[in-house]
């Protein structure tokens, strides 16, 4: 059975921190920086980083289009910032996004970078870092875990998101590459 390629959009963030987790979930980890190199992914992680620079760096490199279309097709996980790019709406401050779920996602919930943590999402120790909160799911997106009672790794159809890095615990794959690469293998 081929392996996935999973592109991680490496314009800005934790990128090369996938690869040790797609490779042992059977995915194959790419990196994705030109519009050639996206159309060649069957499924595509926008990792944690920066929303507002990811953006820039995304309409400064006339991404936009391609990823958009891309994403309609294929499986997409947002990571942190990249849970803040896939939402409908996004607060504190607001911003553009490719509104991919009914979500509603405040940026930056959790404070400064000194009130990042460590939390356990369903048996994996994960890092919160400045970490949006999802404030509202809209129909049809289903909770796959929670912390402290806000969900936290959500998904609807091809599209995930977790507002927390799973990519920086070195206990591989995480539960949820496992997952991201399993929903990438069925959409071949």
């Amino acid at each position: 059975m081929k392996k996935p390629i999973i592109g991680v959009l490496a314009l800005q963030g934790a990128v090369e921190p996938h690869r040790p987790h797609l490779e042992a979930a059977g995915g194959e980890f790419r990196i994705v920086k030109t519009a050639e190199q996206i159309r060649e992914a069957d499924a595509y992680i926008l990792p944690g980083g920066e929303s507002t620079t990811m953006l820039k760096l995304i309409e400064t490199f006339g991404l936009w289009d391609v990823l958009a279309q891309n994403f309609k097709e294929k499986p997409v996980w947002g990571i942190c910032a990249g849970a803040i790019l896939i939402a409908e709406t996004v607060k504190n401050p607001e911003q553009k996004s490719f509104k991919l779920l009914p979500l509603t996602v405040e940026r930056n919930a959790y404070g400064r970078q000194l009130d990042s943590h460590h939390a356990n999402i369903k048996g994996y120790e994960v890092s919160f870092i400045r970490a949006p909160i999802i404030k509202d799911a809209g129909p049809g997106v289903e909770v796959l875990a929670e912390h402290q009672g806000t969900p936290v790794w959500l998904q609807s159809g091809k599209v995930m998101v977790t507002t927390f890095h799973p990519e920086l615990t070195m206990t591989y794959p995480s539960p949820m590459h496992a997952a991201f690469v399993d929903q990438a293998r069925q959409s071949l």
